[in-house]
């Protein structure tokens, strides 16, 4: 069975460590390095490790020179705020060692964690394969299978990291504690779990569980007359920027930038400090492209595609086009990324329109990379017509696959099926100005994929099931990152499917698909590969 993977704060902790080698020297150096209270377990007449002596003698460690640990030890060791008990427990004497099961079972009776090394079965935690960098840590485990493995996991997965990452973690930290302090200075209230204020009717926390993903709620529309609601934008806008911008782009944030972040958000129309420095073009050259960049994967790319952003004096993303696309794109090649998120959309994509449009009277190659399809509900029409009534067109328009036909596929469902689906429908969840667009009448043939709608997925379906009639048994799924490696399938029925994607959470972008053509609430994980 796998384990519980847990970051445990050690300040003050007391940690006892057994034994006297070079194993016992490590264990004591990092719990130093968490801020541990290190006690040292071994026989007065020890041949004590050089490290370990120069530490007792500095003062560092306390030597409780004993041949046996007893339960007392384990007792009276601790803090007194814990009534003496001892926080953990690493025993590092040799495999085979008959006071190794003993330590072990007296550690598991008074349910104080104990690590005895090299021996899985008589641990109740095991230690990873670090990586630290700031406050980010990283770690890998094989499950006690073999810490050499692990150990090359964790260094493959490192490699892949841009330098500078944990500084990134910490920049954009400070900036989050930032916007939270300007704007729920005098509605944040303090709880057992955090610092948290009620939004909208869902609480939003300062400090929030690593491992918690995305809510469902992440992508929720905020209406420009809900004033509370309002109030969370800037940190939803905020989580949007770590969940889209490649991690090169995070990293790269100075701490000077933060303020000019803040300004570009507070400007709705004003340029972006990201896009400065453009390569100047030869006059009269200037040209726009719309371009789809395809589901997600870099391989589904038109070779059109390819050739209009490796060949661009600047990039206008969508914020869906996820990192391995835009990593496509050459160093050179400045990026802007749309602050699009729930209540900004417009304003958002008019900053897009009005970098585009400066950038062509500087005679650049614009290429507008948007997710999918340019057409399929895209603003691609809009964008056409804007461009060409202030004199750059013809515009170019490269096609891409839409995730409303591939996702689909992606996740098994033939969105036709002989005798099953002979249609299919593609409508939006989201109409303008976040309006709730009409619904379609039910016709059992047929295979209908919502695009934009989980944000507003419990209204849909019950104008689907109350307002249109559609059957609450209906199969259907939601298909997120389609294609991505961390492709996502939540398979369930008109009925469930709300509960289940409150229960998983959300991982955008994402779609629905419904229908019979769909295969129970089943969660897939994972992309196989072309």
């Amino acid at each position: 069975m796998p384990a519980l993977l847990a970051s445990i704060e050690c300040a003050s902790h007391v940690h006892l460590i057994v034994g006297h080698n070079p194993l016992a020297s490590a264990r004591v150096s990092r719990s130093l390095e968490l801020g541990a209270q290190v006690k040292l377990l071994a026989p007065g007449g020890a041949d004590m490790h050089y490290a370990l002596k120069q530490k007792i003698d500095d003062g560092e460690i306390e030597w409780v020179k004993k041949d046996v640990l007893t339960v007392e030890d384990l007792t009276t060791l601790g803090r007194p705020e814990v009534d003496g008990v001892v926080d953990a427990v690493f025993v590092t004497l040799p495999v085979g060692c008959a006071q190794n099961p003993r330590i072990s079972a007296l550690c598991k009776k008074l349910r104080i964690p104990v690590n005895v090394a090299d021996s899985p079965s008589l641990c109740t935690f095991t230690l990873l394969s670090t990586y630290s960098d700031g406050p980010l840590q990283i770690g890998v485990t094989t499950s006690g299978r073999g810490c050499k493995l692990a150990s090359r996991i964790r260094r493959e997965i490192v490699s892949t990291l841009p330098p500078n990452i944990g500084s990134a973690c910490e920049r954009l930290g400070k900036l989050r504690r930032r916007i939270w302090e300007e704007d729920f200075a005098n509605t944040t209230a303090s709880t057992s779990s955090g610092l948290e204020v009620e939004v909208g009717g869902a609480l939003l926390a300062f400090d929030e569980d690593d491992d918690l993903g995305q809510k469902s709620t992440f992508n929720k529309l905020v209406t420009q007359d809900d004033y509370e609601a309002a109030k969370s934008r800037r940190i939803r806008w905020l989580s949007q920027i770590c969940e889209y911008w490649p991690l090169e782009k995070l990293c790269n944030v100075a701490e000077q930038d933060i303020d000019g972040l803040l300004r570009d958000y507070s400007a709705e129309h004003g340029n972006s400090n990201i896009t400065t420095g453009l390569v100047p073009s030869p006059p009269g050259s200037s040209r726009i492209y719309l371009v789809g960049s395809g589901p997600g994967h870099p391989d589904l790319l038109t070779t059109a595609s390819l050739k209009a952003i490796q060949s661009a004096d600047l990039i206008l993303a969508d914020k869906l086009v996820p990192s391995a696309v835009l990593s496509l794109v050459p160093r050179r090649t400045p990026i802007h990324i749309a602050r699009k998120f729930p209540g900004n959309a417009d304003a958002a994509q008019e900053e897009l329109l009005e970098l585009g449009l400066a950038a062509l009277k500087e005679g650049k190659r614009v290429i507008r990379l948007k997710q999918g399809d340019p057409y399929i509900y895209g603003r691609g029409a809009e964008e056409y017509d804007f461009f060409t009534l202030r004199g750059y067109g013809p515009v170019v328009v490269v096609p891409g696959i839409t995730s409303a036909l591939s996702a689909p596929l992606f996740a098994a469902i033939p969105a036709t099926h002989r005798g099953v689906a002979d249609q299919v429908l593609i409508v939006t969840g989201t109409g303008r100005k976040g309006e709730a667009p009409e619904m379609p009448e039910y016709v059992k043939s047929r295979t209908t994929v919502f695009l934009m709608a989980l944000h507003r997925l419990g209204a849909l379906v019950e104008s689907l099931v109350v307002g249109k009639r559609w059957p609450k048994e209906l199969p259907c799924a939601v298909v997120e990152r389609a294609s991505c490696k961390d492709q996502r399938v939540i398979r369930s029925t008109l009925e469930g499917v709300v509960a289940a994607v409150e229960v998983e959470g959300s991982r955008p972008p994402g779609l629905l698909v419904v229908g019979w053509a769909c295969g129970a609430w089943v969660v897939e994980e994972g992309f196989r590969e072309f």
